[in-house]
């Protein structure tokens, strides 16, 4: 009895350390990570039905940020290995950006409680899970790699590829909806006697089946409170009814005197339409009835003027920057953003 006593305790302070380590970051961002800028008023042209919370504009980036490291992290698969993927940077970025981020924040208004849950459970999750695989990517996994030469086996190339299809799918669908096991299903199917494979397919199909049943969790979590709206209205000028009905997606709500609301998709699909609106002469009002943004996008260099963050992205050699601006200001930035040598990746709505 005094030996399980003994063991019961150990496990206790190893689960309140790992309590204490993963609830850190979030104490650090609630007491130290604090603006102090007031909110500009701003009159609002939509209905307020349609209105959603301007913050959060900001506290969809630590989402994004998250979906960015997967495809990060597929591209360091494409040519390397697992261990090759910086996993400890990838979790302070994550934490460093809710900071900033936290602390501007304070210029747009309060960040809703619900927001705020959500971005802290995501966070910690992410968080779990990148400190476990990099405790056994950076060990076993290394040792096996070592173990098998420079070829990349049969299962390396197609955990790869699946890493690929995964940062994809990303862009448009939450992740709780992906087919992890289907994917330990292939691993199982294609893995080959070599050495390896087999650790491959034991490693990787054990994370998928893990995260298959953390995903049904959250879906169950999800339908209980309702999935959050797939569609934002906006208003938009420099074009007719006529021509904004040829954009996919995009529904015709009214006319009004400061130009045409619409409904259109939100996530990258958004990102997509917004671009080829700008390209075409078209002119943004307000989107869910809010005149600031922010949006991310790639260039060669460190740092850009006006950025709120800038980080490097692993695998592709460039950096990726966030903006913030006024709504009505963007149509005319996204046009200019190839001759400031900037590539645009995602819009961020709210």
């Amino acid at each position: 009895m005094k030996l399980l006593w003994r063991w019961i305790k150990r496990l206790g302070l190893v689960a309140l350390l790992l309590m204490l380590s993963l609830s850190a970051p979030i104490l650090y961002v609630e007491t130290m990570c604090r603006g102090d800028a007031t909110p500009q008023p701003y009159a609002a042209r939509l209905d307020p039905a349609h209105h959603r919370p301007e913050t959060r504009t900001l506290m969809t980036f630590p989402e994004w940020y998250i979906v960015h490291a997967y495809d990060d992290y597929a591209e360091v698969l494409r040519t390397g290995d697992p261990h090759d993927y910086a996993y400890l940077p990838a979790i302070g970025g994550f934490w460093t950006s809710l900071c900033a981020l936290n602390a501007e924040a304070a210029a747009y208004g309060d960040v809703d409680g619900g927001t705020k849950q959500m971005v802290y459970v995501i966070g910690v999750s992410f968080t779990a899970e990148l400190a476990l695989k990099a405790t056994y990517e950076e060990t076993l996994g290394r040792l096996f790699a070592m173990l098998r030469g420079p070829e990349h086996s049969p299962l390396d190339k197609v955990s790869a590829r699946q890493a690929a299809d995964y940062a994809s799918f990303l862009q448009q669908v939450p992740w709780y909806k992906w087919r992890f096991r289907a994917d330990a299903t292939e691993l199982a199917q294609k893995a080959t006697p070599a050495l390896r494979d087999r650790e491959r397919r034991l490693a990787l199909g054990l994370e998928y089946r893990a995260k298959a049943a953390y995903a049904d969790v959250i879906a169950d979590a999800v339908a209980q409170v309702g999935a959050d709206a797939l569609t934002l209205r906006m208003i938009v000028a420099g074009a007719g009814a006529e021509t904004l009905e040829r954009f996919e997606g995009v529904r015709i709500i009214s006319e009004r005197p400061e130009g045409i609301e619409i409904e259109t998709p939100r996530y990258r699909a958004l990102t997509h339409l917004l671009k080829r609106m700008a390209t075409e002469g078209i002119e943004i009002v307000e989107v869910a009835g809010n005149d600031d943004i922010l949006f991310t996008a790639f260039s060669t260099r460190a740092t850009e003027p006006g950025a709120l963050l800038s980080r490097t992205r692993q695998g592709y050699g460039d950096t990726r920057h966030l903006f913030s601006l006024k709504v009505p200001d963007l149509a005319e930035r996204l046009r200019q953003l190839e001759i400031q040598g900037l590539t645009l990746e995602h819009i961020h709505d709210y």
